[in-house]
């Protein structure tokens, strides 16, 4: 019996790798709040199929300009495509999820 192709696509979406920057300013509340809450929706969503760059605009300014950030914090998904970016502290996980197009994992 012959799979359908949306059925294929789903099945190679739930194992495919997710690469995510993360970019945060600092020791910012804020940010620390972003990271924690990133952690935990990917650990509960997508555990072990996930990579989580953090970068630290602090350290690395002019990456802002580069990488056309213009709000911290911002959580940008590279992969799978399509992109996304999200800005905020990443508390409303039905946002996120949404967000980065997560629905089933």
């Amino acid at each position: 019996m012959k799979r359908s192709m949306d059925a294929y696509l789903e099945g190679e979406r739930k194992t495919e790798p997710w690469s995510l920057q993360l970019y945060v300013l600092n020791q910012d509340p804020k940010s620390v709040r972003a990271l924690e809450n990133v952690i935990r929706i990917c650990e509960e969503r997508i555990p072990g199929r996930y990579t989580l760059e953090v970068v630290d605009l602090a350290v690395n300014p002019q990456l802002a300009k580069t990488d056309q950030i213009v709000a911290l914090p911002t959580l940008v998904k590279k992969l799978p495509k399509p992109g996304k970016r999200i800005i905020g502290d990443f508390s409303d996980a039905d946002r996120v999820l949404a967000g980065l197009g997560i629905f089933q994992a």
